[in-house]
């Protein structure tokens, strides 16, 4: 008899009454039996309460579990209330370790409207504007300190820098400025040539290179080489603990890490920029000599009559601006990166994103104000 009993399969009765679903369940349940399906047993109804009852089960294992888990995750999803007072306690444990292991959570309609959406990007914003602030406002604390106080400037770690973010980076800034000159040279050649204005290339590739492109061309290449090397190192020293530790003996991280850097960019970015400029004249001027067969002597007479001193000035000027949001945005988001290596990369990652998208700003306020001035 004890044999047969153990043969009758999972059996699942559903009765329906004033407060909604009543569900007994009985029989041998057994996860190597077929187990009943909710929805085929509920079919298009919606019920607003589900009660759950097993007095009449003679045996179970996981397979009642999963029928009954079916059960309150549908119930979740239709918002019906699913009743299981009646089951075992021990069964009740089970179940919420079962949702606990699945990660389940109530799958109502989460989704935030327009208005929750503007709400949560405007906080999120508003919170990210005020760490930049509180990071810009030490580092102007620090420099006013450096300028109090320089004999206690860490001049030696800032001469390493000058050396990585400078004399490291001329090949690459050689190469791309050289580049830019050529291309600038010979587009303008084809065009000037239609109205026999030759010389005329000299005027231009001086002037777009040391207003605009030779600051520019420099401070993109530092960006993607120094500002990353920046956020990279800096997340990598936050990850090992090594920034929390300077905080616990007193050590200012700013004055310690980020000073040295962003002098070093500040110092470095004019001098490439001068370098960069006359790499991409000389690109032009080897244009201009085999193309267009103008003499290098002219060449250089032409650009030395159409570029002064004010077009050299603003050239400095947008690169030493262009050196400190370089290094802000490399120390910063060093600074706010996450204490693993996959948050080193995004750190590295972002610090560019934000260092171009700074200098492009940056460069177009700078256009629209030497416009009004006159500069």
């Amino acid at each position: 008899m004890s044999d047969l009993t153990e043969q009758l399969p999972p059996r699942v009765s559903v009765r329906t009454d004033v407060a909604g679903l009543e569900v007994a369940l009985s029989g041998v349940w057994r996860i190597t039996d077929a187990r009943p399906s909710w929805s085929e047993l509920v079919g298009v109804n919606r019920p607003t309460r589900v009660k759950v009852q097993m007095e009449a089960v003679e045996k179970w294992d996981s397979s009642l579990l999963l029928f009954v888990f079916e059960i309150q995750e549908a119930c979740r999803a239709s918002g019906a209330y699913c009743d299981v007072s009646a089951v075992p306690a021990k069964v009740r444990t089970l179940l919420g370790q079962l949702a606990a292991s699945h990660n389940s959570s109530v799958p109502f309609d989460r989704t935030d409207s327009f208005l929750t959406g503007v709400g949560n990007a405007t906080v999120d914003a508003w919170s990210k504007a005020k760490e930049i602030m509180q990071f810009v406002g030490e580092c102007v604390l620090s420099g006013a300190r450096l300028v109090r106080l320089p004999h206690k400037f860490r001049w030696k770690d800032c001469i390493d820098e000058m050396q990585q973010c400078g004399a490291m980076s001329l090949p690459i800034v050689s190469l791309i400025s050289f580049l830019v000159g050529v291309i600038m040279a010979y587009q303008a050649a084809v065009q000037l040539r239609q109205f026999g204005a030759d010389i005329y290339v000299a005027d231009l590739v001086g002037l777009a290179v040391v207003r605009e492109m030779g600051p520019m061309m420099a401070a993109i290449v530092l960006a993607g080489r120094t500002g990353a090397a920046f956020a990279a190192t800096l997340g990598n020293m936050k990850a090992n603990e090594e920034i929390d530790a300077l905080s616990a003996l007193g050590i200012s991280p700013v004055d310690f890490l980020v000073m040295p850097r962003i002098v070093a960019l500040g110092l470095m970015m004019p001098l490439l920029a001068l370098y960069a400029n006359g790499v991409g004249i000389m690109g032009g001027m080897v244009v201009a000599s085999i193309v267009l067969e103008i003499p290098p002597t002219a060449y250089w007479i032409e650009t030395q009559s159409i570029v002064d001193l004010s077009d050299v000035g603003t050239g400095l000027f947008k690169a030493l601006t262009f050196g400190l949001l370089i290094g802000l945005s490399g120390c910063l988001r060093g600074l706010q990166a996450e204490r693993s290596a996959m948050g080193v990369g995004r750190a590295a990652t972002s610090a560019v994103v934000t260092a171009i998208l700074l200098i492009i700003v940056s460069n177009t306020f700078f256009a629209v104000a030497f416009n009004i001035l006159g500069v």
